[in-house]
């Protein structure tokens, strides 16, 4: 069975909602990096770049950050090779979120009166691109030798900025306070 197979083959087939819809991704992730042998961070990109019928490539200028698509027997995903390293990184498994799912996408993530199929399935895969960048017991055990998110992102190799959404995911941190009220009588 190929790894993509074993991946996909825990996501059951029918409408998720948004809470089960982020659990499975945080399981296909999990579960990914078992299959691949990996333990610790950081994630190589050719974990998934060196699956059979998997290409990734590179292109200056891009439109957009990733793209993926199934052609000539092969998945091709595309990278903005203009973007920094941990960008890309990020792309990398959001796109490859959408190769899992591929099969399922419109079953699995239905619109909603508040949310797009669509944007559902963006949030999905940008959810399981940081648990598998930043898996919650590998993060949880960094974060018990140091709590600085800037040293926290160069040991996953990820931005500062992923890291800090991953901490709050994760709730290692509090969310920042939108305004704060000073000389208040």
């Amino acid at each position: 069975m190929s790894i993509i197979t074993a991946v996909r083959d825990i996501m059951p087939i029918r409408p998720l909602t948004y809470a089960e819809a982020l659990r499975m991704a945080e399981l296909q992730a999990s579960k990914f990096l078992v299959v691949s042998g990996l333990a610790e961070p950081p994630i190589p990109e050719s974990a998934v770049s060196g699956l059979p019928h998997v290409q990734v490539e590179r292109m200056f200028p891009a439109p957009s950050s990733g793209a993926s698509q199934w052609s000539h027997g092969r998945w091709l995903i595309l990278l903005n090779g203009g973007e920094t390293a941990g960008r890309q990184r990020f792309s990398l498994g959001h796109e490859f979120k959408h190769v899992l799912d591929h099969p399922f996408i419109d079953v699995l993530y239905p619109g909603t009166r508040t949310m797009s199929a669509h944007d559902r399935a963006e949030q999905v895969c940008d959810y399981f691109s940081a648990c598998l960048l930043m898996p919650r017991t590998w993060l949880k055990k960094a974060w018990t030798q140091t709590q600085d998110p800037r040293t926290l992102a160069r040991r996953f190799d990820v931005s500062a900025q992923a890291m800090g959404v991953r901490l709050l995911q994760i709730g290692l941190v509090e969310p920042e306070p939108r305004c704060l009220t000073q000389g208040v009588a």
